[in-house]
């Protein structure tokens, strides 16, 4: 596996979980469940990508400006995910931040999907895609397993 596709499959998981919690409503357990999945997934793929992807890239000249603009989305990413949590679930503003929040996750995996990947793609070579690609879940899989323990 290449890291294009092991990133595209954390992709689509946030999507789905994008798309169940804005079906949602009220503070409800199923609310809080996919919420916390959800952020467990987007901070675990933001380290796992800086760290296994980006890292790579910035050392680049054909790729420092898009990895730049990756890691301040990931920094959006996260102050809508703060203003979620200081939000009360069963308010219709926390409703409205979950939209903004989806907006901007979708954007981000629209840019990398569309232009970054193919650009990183002439850069890396197979072996390195291959590496970081293991680099990448193996980083994953201890996140999420963490956060999953002491929630």
């Amino acid at each position: 596996m290449q890291i294009f596709e092991a990133l595209r499959q954390d992709h689509e998981k946030q999507r789905l979980l994008l798309k169940i919690l804005a079906e949602t409503s009220g503070n409800t357990a199923a609310r809080r469940e996919y919420y916390e999945e959800l952020k467990v997934q987007l901070e675990s793929h933001a380290v796992a990508e800086e760290r296994y992807f980006y890292s790579q890239l910035l050392e680049k000249d054909a790729t420092v400006d898009l990895t730049r603009h990756g890691i301040a989305e990931h920094h959006e990413i996260d102050e809508l995910l703060e203003k979620l949590d200081d939000t009360d679930m069963s308010s219709p503003a926390w409703l409205r931040h979950l939209k903004n929040l989806q907006d901007k996750v979708e954007h981000h995996l629209a840019d990398e999907e569309q232009e970054f990947f193919q650009v990183a793609g002439k850069v890396l070579n197979d072996r390195q895609k291959s590496t970081l690609a293991d680099g990448y879940r193996d980083e994953m899989k201890t996140s999420v397993a963490s956060a999953t323990e002491t929630a």
